[in-house]
């Protein structure tokens, strides 16, 4: 969501700006018309206005580790600490998604993710990606994998602002949420003390949007997934990092944008895809497209592999880049 830029300081040169029009600027709206015409009689879809595709990103965060299981760890807990599916950790380590998995077993960790967008200091979070990055002076500070809303409860999209900062906070619950307490047949509570049955777990970052917050939870297992009603939810030591690192005022974003595009420092094309899981009608084999013409870079694509990671839908950034372009580096 881009900043309300409808207001000016200058009411009386708005006024006036309003009537005037210059005749280059009349010559492009009345082209513009046409084509949108041309296109609606032929029955084609409209070309993408390069101010509708997502930026294209030069910065990607993970990589590739290697985690030993220890006691309590589940393939899903696993999968939630470092931001990837368990179905793709599974896949990554050639074993089945119910194997039996036990302590000291090591497992490789592959969770490139790619940046979406670079800010001076604010806090950015990509639902379809369910992940959260935090910006300090444009330098990279956090990346968390987060719980968001589910579906028939969505997270919003908008920018917001820190507003609270609270340690061990009592959950009053809404009203809302005390009638699906009720329809679903369980006890209804109006408050949930600080404690370990606390469902915003130790800390809580108050945000802007009434009512939603940024906070940890007791339920490990529905991070990076979305099963909240709308908060973002964070794993405990994730949480407790970024509570350290946010204050009252830091600004943040919160975006929708399942296709990622990137060209990093070494000149190599990334491609990041995730389900589309609000169901925005979002088509990613256009938006890639659409952005690789924007860019540039359409014969530097290796369209085959884009058609596998699109059909994969796998969440983890993938070279598509037909080989290495000096020439396309993106300056991070």
């Amino acid at each position: 969501m881009t900043t309300n830029r409808c207001c000016s300081n200058n009411a009386a040169q708005d006024a006036g700006s309003a009537q005037v029009w210059s005749g280059r600027r009349r010559a492009r709206l009345i082209a513009l018309a046409h084509l949108l015409f041309a296109c609606l009689l032929a029955g084609s879809s409209l070309p993408a206005l390069a101010g509708d595709l997502p930026p294209l990103s030069h910065r990607v965060t993970g990589g590739d580790s290697v985690y030993t299981i220890r006691s309590g760890d589940f393939l899903i807990t696993i999968a939630a600490r470092f931001g990837v599916n368990a179905r793709e950790l599974a896949r990554q380590n050639a074993i089945p998604f119910d194997a039996i998995i036990y302590p000291g077993q090591r497992l490789r960790i592959h969770n490139p993710h790619i940046v979406p967008a670079t800010h001076d200091d604010a806090i950015l979070i990509n639902l379809p990606q369910r992940m959260l990055f935090n910006f300090d002076q444009g330098r990279l500070v956090d990346a968390f994998p987060v719980g968001l809303g589910k579906p028939s409860w969505p997270t919003p999209v908008g920018d917001f602002k820190i507003v609270s900062r609270i340690r061990n906070k009592a959950w009053l619950v809404p009203k809302s949420i005390q009638e699906e307490m009720r329809r679903e047949g369980k006890a209804v509570l109006e408050e949930v003390p600080p404690g370990p049955d606390n469902p915003l777990g130790e800390y809580w970052l108050g945000m802007s949007l009434w009512g939603y917050g940024i906070h940890g939870t007791i339920a490990p297992t529905s991070i990076y997934q979305f099963r909240s009603h709308g908060c973002i939810r964070l794993r405990s030591d994730d949480i407790a990092e970024l509570f350290g690192h946010v204050r009252v005022g830091t600004t943040g974003r919160l975006i929708y944008q399942p296709v990622l595009l990137a060209v990093i420092e070494d000149g190599r094309i990334l491609l990041e895809v995730h389900r589309d899981t609000y169901n925005k009608g979002i088509d990613p084999t256009q938006t890639v497209r659409d952005m690789a013409e924007a860019h540039g870079l359409s014969q530097a694509i290796d369209w085959p592999t884009v058609d596998a990671v699109i059909a994969a839908q796998a969440g983890v950034a993938r070279e598509i880049g037909r080989q290495t372009y000096p020439d396309l580096k993106g300056n991070p």
